[in-house]
């Protein structure tokens, strides 16, 4: 472990390659965003230094101040020490273009649902002036009920979530995006206090790692609420809710996008009987489905 006291680290350079080795050293797990030690590495420099994430660069042979040297030394001993996961550190997380606020009162956003926003669910939305209102259950740090409100622009947007404290993340998203006249932040158990209110569309990512996965975790992922990541012994408790209840919150030709994780083989196992699309991501199709109102269990 390299100290302030140590004097070969000079450059943003001199600290990159030592942050790369560190983190492989450390055997750390990268899933949060970025996939390996450079990236995260060249990542957690430029931000620390409040220098543009996309200029490495220009900036490689810079010689940095003590109190640099010092600030950069802590946040990559914390990674490497206590695998406290990037986003946390720096207290931010990407989707695409879009930056959102984040700490351990949230998961890390990092929804292929995502993906699928940015081009607004299309085809299976030909119109997105269509959509009115929309709800994003399970909301967490409020990322998709944002990038809906983007992708819809003539929608209400309800986001809900069990936790308090996530909701009070949701609200500094959705204040900062300037979407308080849109989007509102609920505190629900599910649908428990939606009441009769009905969407046109339903987005999402609920809790749905299995009680297996859960005990194998790494130790990035065990700084994140267990509520917003364990759901049962195989993964589905949220999800069978989800699948229940959808249809009283749906209106006639209402769409439900819910992301399972790996979790495809068990659920259609679960419900046999039910039409599931799965949709292509960069990861597959593999990981969300999207039921029509009428395709959902027992509304056939």
């Amino acid at each position: 472990m390299a100290t302030e006291n140590d004097t070969p680290l000079h450059t943003i350079r001199d600290h990159l390659r030592y942050a790369v080795s560190r983190f492989n050293q450390s055997d750390l797990y990268f899933g949060h965003g970025l996939s390996n030690a450079y990236d995260e590495a060249a990542y957690l420099i430029l931000k620390t230094l409040h220098l543009p994430l996309d200029q490495l660069e220009p900036f490689l042979d810079a010689r940095l101040f003590a109190e640099e040297r010092q600030q950069l030394l802590s946040i990559i001993e914390r990674r490497a020490t206590d695998r406290i996961p990037a986003a946390y550190l720096t207290h931010e997380a990407w989707l695409g273009d879009y930056r959102f606020y984040v700490d351990e009162r949230v998961i890390i956003p990092r929804s292929f649902i995502a993906e699928l926003l940015q081009t607004g669910l299309s085809p299976w939305i030909e119109d997105p002036a269509h959509i009115s209102s929309a709800l994003d259950l399970c909301t967490g740090s409020g990322c998709l009920a944002i990038l809906m409100a983007d992708a819809f622009e003539l929608a209400d947007i309800d986001a809900v979530d069990i936790s308090p404290q996530a909701l009070e993340v949701a609200n500094r998203n959705v204040q900062d995006y300037g979407l308080r006249h849109r989007i509102q932040v609920v505190a629900s158990d599910l649908y428990s206090a939606l009441l009769e209110k009905q969407y046109d569309l339903i987005v999402s990512n609920p809790p749905y790692v299995d009680a297996e996965s859960m005990a194998q975790l790494p130790t990035e992922y065990r700084h994140e609420p267990q509520l917003a990541l364990a759901s049962g012994s195989d993964g589905l408790d949220a999800t069978r809710i989800i699948l229940q209840q959808a249809a009283q919150h749906l209106t006639p030709n209402g769409l439900l996008v819910v992301e399972i994780g790996h979790n495809r083989d068990a659920l259609e196992q679960a419900y046999p009987h039910t039409p599931f699309t799965w949709l292509e991501t960069s990861n597959g199709d593999e990981h969300v489905f999207l039921l029509q109102r009428n395709q959902l269990p027992g509304n056939s």
